[in-house]
């Protein structure tokens, strides 16, 4: 396990779901973090909750910035920023490529001249099967990383694999409950998909665990239970209708979507996963 104790810690995308709750762990340690993000508004709101960060404002895409990041002495880096809507990717996909695979790459760079420890990269089972640009840009990122690897022995690279975090930016679940409590029309694409689903601190525990025991650059993925997205939705109508009527449209799946995902392309499917029952998807949710 690194100790941060005292490190100089670069969090990027740091003031996003999974960054927020990244950041409120590593508070407990004695350590100096320095968060960049796109948009202004919401790193302000991070320094009010932990004033003793420094915040540096703008797209990894740049250079510019990217050699802003680097400025503090950074021992280790926590690669979190991404561009991860799976649709919006399919028609913005140079926004993407510049996120995901150009602000990689201008990190990877940088990182071969700076004494880092470790570079922990976040990734998605979007990249173990790719039909779509988001999961394609990961894969690309999962690909820079191993390079880098081996280029630079002083550092450690390490990539995590991640399914669907509860209740993330942007999740169906939080488009759901506001339609549900509300009473309304439920869009849902194709009811017997199934996805890997986690909790946010499970989400945070398996970025320790990566540092802890992972050896090399090769994703590191925890064992994860999946759910249709049928159970899902009649888990969340159960819940949250409070007696209202709600409406369900089915949609089929759209383009960059796949009926069921991996972790490993070689491995489990999520519909040959262990499955959440009912129950348990209502006290997660």
């Amino acid at each position: 396990m690194f100790n941060l104790s005292g490190k100089n810690i670069l969090v990027t995308g740091g003031t996003g779901f999974l960054g927020r709750k990244l950041l409120e762990r590593l508070t407990r340690y004695n350590c100096n973090i320095t968060v960049v993000a796109r948009d202004e508004g919401k790193l302000i709101e991070t320094l009010q909750d932990h004033k003793s960060i420094k915040i540096i404002t703008g797209d990894i895409s740049d250079p510019f910035i990217v050699r802003q990041c680097f400025k503090h002495n950074i021992n280790c880096v926590f690669h979190l920023a991404a561009f991860k809507h799976v649709g919006i990717a399919e028609t913005q996909t140079r926004e993407c490529v510049k996120s995901n695979v150009i602000g990689t790459l201008n990190l990877l760079e940088h990182s071969i001249d700076e004494s880092l420890e470790f570079f922990l990269n976040v990734s998605t089972d979007k990249a173990a099967i790719v039909s779509g640009m988001y999961g394609a840009t990961k894969f690309l990122a999962e690909g820079l990383v191993r390079q880098f690897e081996d280029l630079n022995e002083k550092t450690a690279y390490r990539t995590v694999r991640y399914g669907n975090v509860l209740y993330s930016t942007g999740s169906v679940l939080c488009k759901w409950k506001k339609i549900i409590e509300e009473g309304g029309e439920v869009i849902i694409t194709d009811p017997d998909a199934t996805r890997f689903f986690w909790t946010i601190d499970q989400a945070v525990d398996l970025l320790f665990e990566c540092l802890e025991k992972a050896e090399n650059s090769d994703p590191w993925v925890p064992d994860m239970k999946s759910m249709k997205m049928g159970d899902l939705l009649e888990a969340m109508i159960s819940k949250y209708s409070n007696g209202n009527t709600v409406s369900v449209k089915e949609i089929g799946l759209q383009q960059g979507e796949n009926k069921h995902e991996k972790i490993f392309s070689d491995g489990l499917s999520s519909q040959d996963a262990e499955k959440f029952t009912i129950q348990e998807i209502t006290e997660l949710i």
